[in-house]
């Protein structure tokens, strides 16, 4: 379903290109792509897509998760549709612990012993995905993956990965969005060409 999917995320402007006025992400840094899958929490369609990608994507794993884990913020909707279609527990987790209360990190009932799958929007470097498994880790989880509807694709975030010893896959990504474009004739080898060499120099 990845190429379907690709198709309604840029359908619904949840993954935008402009190689003439670049975005700035929440970092600071200029990019010529820009990834917002909050917007898919508005079409029932598409995030329904969504979860039946997660579905197909066990499938083909092999994995039987216990339980659900959404990841703050924008992991949360999506984690809880899929645990729905599933019927399986869930949980979310905080970047860092409540500062009142009871001080959670992770909200929901006891991960300990459980195998859980990780949910995340978006992958860029990797670094709040792999600090929220590890948090479940700790909290007594067995880790399956962490899945995502986009990733950028970086190196960074496949080396962060691996020294983790954490699983992740993802839906969809930089380079299925690079072939849909060109297909679609929405891109020249030219433009390609600059949105590879950015990822490059990340």
């Amino acid at each position: 379903m990845n190429k379907q999917i690709t198709k309604e995320l840029l359908e619904i402007g949840a993954v935008q290109i402009n190689l003439d006025t670049y975005f700035t992400w929440t970092s600071g840094l200029k990019s010529p792509i820009y990834c917002d899958n909050r917007l898919t929490m508005s079409y029932p369609k598409v995030r329904k897509n969504i979860a039946r990608a997660f579905i197909q994507m066990l499938e083909q794993d092999g994995f039987k998760p216990d339980m659900i884990a959404g990841c703050a913020t924008a992991g949360i909707s999506h984690a809880a549709w899929l645990s729905d279609l599933l019927g399986l527990p869930m949980v979310y987790v905080r970047s860092k612990p409540k500062g009142h209360g009871k001080g959670n990190q992770i909200e929901g009932a006891s991960v300990e012993g459980k195998t859980v799958l990780v949910i995340e929007d978006l992958i860029s470097t990797g670094g709040s995905s792999i600090e929220a498994a590890k948090a479940l880790q700790q909290a007594g989880a067995n880790i399956l993956a962490v899945y995502s509807i986009f990733t950028y694709g970086l190196d960074k975030s496949k080396d962060a990965f691996l020294q983790a010893n954490i699983a992740y896959n993802s839906i969809t990504g930089f380079d299925e969005l690079i072939q849909e474009l060109i297909g679609s004739g929405e891109l020249s080898e030219e433009e390609k060409n600059e949105l590879l060499t950015f990822r490059e120099s990340l």
